[in-house]
């Protein structure tokens, strides 16, 4: 069977359906109506005489044969994307749209810093930048490059190590002259902390061969980084901060750090992308470019590191 310009369209059609979970989300996407992206799907479907989609009023789900046919529409659209990336990489200057995903304490205090600078480097590409703490479905959204504080589970999804944050236990003075400063990993369980969500109920610290788990309780929680900070500078309890969002309060003094002598887990903070972008000159060189910023940024933290002792 021969296959025609607007049947490969329609197949491209088609993965962008899968991925995207729905015909209006999918039209969005790749700029068309509901009702054309509506139209490739069922010409496709007479096409090559086997459904595809069952469709409800509520979802669609892939039949066996529109799965296995997913896959080679998949690998098409990915080699046109690759295509288009390789010719992009080989201009002069890169140029277009970069779309990034990042947790909102770590993006203004981070991110944000570096992609000023980034964009002083290459002011033809655009940045399109989400700040949310929520996790993005980068494939579906479309986005370029999300900022995540964990490995990749197995998704399919790539990612790349762009740093390491250090953490530390800190406290508000106010904290301390009413309930006292712990001196010993046991201690941290009588105290009350204010809870990030996002993280496991647990701090884990270290000192030599010896290793603590303590479990944290408190009467205040929140998925927000920034929020978290707030409530442990007001005096609700002890956090686990990173050093970037600490140390300045800690010069300010409106938080103290606590059992400075033994060793918290450090946060990785990953690049993660599709599988797609990475060709990318564009992606690549933002990638390059952040993990160079941060190691100049730990390089000044470590002449600083005195400040928190």
């Amino acid at each position: 069977m021969n296959v025609s310009f607007e049947q490969l369209k329609s197949m491209v059609v088609f993965a962008q359906v899968v991925e995207q979970g729905n015909l209006t989300a999918a039209a969005k996407h790749i700029g068309l109506s509901r009702a054309v992206v509506s139209y490739h799907i069922k010409k496709l479907e007479s096409q090559i005489g086997v459904k595809l989609l069952n469709r409800t009023t509520r979802a669609i789900t892939l039949t066996e044969a529109g799965g296995e046919y997913y896959k080679s529409c998949r690998i098409i659209a990915e080699q046109a994307e690759r295509a288009n990336q390789q010719m992009e990489n080989l201009k002069n200057e890169p140029e277009g749209l970069l779309k990034i995903t990042c947790p909102v304490n770590a993006g203004l205090q981070m991110f944000v810093p570096a992609l000023n600078e980034f964009h002083r480097l290459y002011p033809k590409i655009e940045l399109d930048v989400m700040l949310t703490d929520e996790v993005v479905n980068i494939v579906k959204e479309g986005i370029d490059l999300a900022i995540r504080g964990a490995p990749l589970v197995d998704s399919g999804l790539q990612a790349s190590k762009l740093s390491t944050l250090p953490t530390c236990l800190c406290g508000a003075p106010s904290y301390f002259k009413k309930h006292g400063r712990p001196t010993t990993p046991t201690e941290l369980e009588q105290h009350t902390w204010v809870i990030y969500k996002l993280t496991s109920g647990a701090t884990e610290l270290s000192k030599g061969s010896r290793s603590y788990s303590v479990a944290v309780k408190g009467e205040i929680s929140t998925n927000n980084a920034a929020a978290r900070t707030a409530f442990v500078e007001g005096g609700h309890g002890l956090g686990r901060i990173p050093l970037y969002d600490a140390r300045p309060k800690i010069q300010a003094g409106l938080l103290e750090s606590v059992l400075d002598d033994y060793q918290l887990d450090n946060i990785d903070i990953y690049g993660v992308f599709p599988p797609g972008s990475a060709d990318s000159k564009k992606l690549r060189l933002l990638i390059d470019f952040l993990k160079d910023y941060f190691v100049k940024i730990d390089r000044q933290a470590m002449h600083n590191k005195p400040l928190i002792q």
